[in-house]
């Protein structure tokens, strides 16, 4: 049996400069997710970072035709809200879409609606959406499959982080794919 590892390196802005300047040190962990973002909320109105300040975020990726990634990671997150109980409050769940050519805000607005009135849906141009993903490292890949009667018909490829970021828009962890909501509420608890 072979046995493969993989080893994940994430470089934050300023990483080069500060090596050159002979700083060998690694940047801070919670520089190198998150920033701002400017999109379009379900309701068709402009929505950027900065609309939810004063609040923590709790921000998935994905996509409405996701088979089962989405869905259930958006379940969690919703347990863990559950969970919080009137703490729960203090957070805003957003799902931005990373398919932005499908993912209309009408199609985001159903979607999210599944999982809680308080969830908030964002898409936009692709410009916006590739810059939101970028900020938070979300790796993203269309596949088409070869069987496809058509070329929409397609499923995305992406990372399946939950971001939790703080009132003043800063990153402060991230929870694995299907984290247990549990798990999630237990933890995030710790920064509310």
């Amino acid at each position: 049996m072979q046995l493969l590892v993989f080893t994940l390196v994430f470089v934050g802005p300023g990483y080069s400069d500060a090596r050159a300047s002979g700083d060998t040190s690694p940047p801070a962990f919670a520089s190198l997710f998150g920033g701002p973002f400017d999109l379009i909320d379900q309701d068709g109105q402009p929505k950027s970072d900065k609309d939810f300040r004063g609040k923590f975020m709790l921000i998935y990726f994905g996509y409405v035709n996701c088979p089962a990634l989405c869905p259930g990671n958006l379940q969690q997150m919703a347990a863990a809200l559950e969970e919080l109980g009137v703490e729960g409050k203090k957070i805003q769940p957003i799902f931005i879409s990373i398919d932005e050519a499908r993912d209309t805000p009408a199609k985001v607005k159903k979607f999210v609606a599944e999982f809680g009135p308080e969830f908030i849906g964002l898409t936009g141009g692709s410009d916006k959406v590739r810059a939101a993903a970028k900020a938070f490292k979300v790796m993203r890949r269309k596949v088409v499959l070869p069987d496809q009667a058509s070329k929409d018909d397609y499923l995305v490829h992406h990372a399946t982080f939950t971001y939790l970021v703080g009132r003043e828009g800063r990153f402060l962890t991230f929870f694995p794919n299907n984290t247990d909501g549990k798990e999630m509420a237990r933890r995030i608890r710790k920064y509310l």
